[in-house]
């Protein structure tokens, strides 16, 4: 009945030897350490980030 609205984030890259654009999106989004899980809302701002670092994170379902 309710629409799902929130996307759940894992970290599965290290930010180092990361350029520091692609660190700072991490910490955005909330991501600073291996293997954390984030729940954000699913707006297209969160996933314009997801697309700038898909090596970095996994979208869970």
């Amino acid at each position: 009945m309710a629409k799902k609205d929130t996307i759940t984030l894992k970290q599965i890259g290290s930010p180092i030897r990361r350029p520091e654009a692609q660190r700072k999106i991490l910490i955005g989004l909330g991501l600073n350490k291996m293997h954390k899980t984030v729940t954000r809302q699913d707006t297209p701002e969160v996933r314009g980030a997801v697309a700038k670092i898909p090596h970095l994170v996994e979208i869970v379902d």
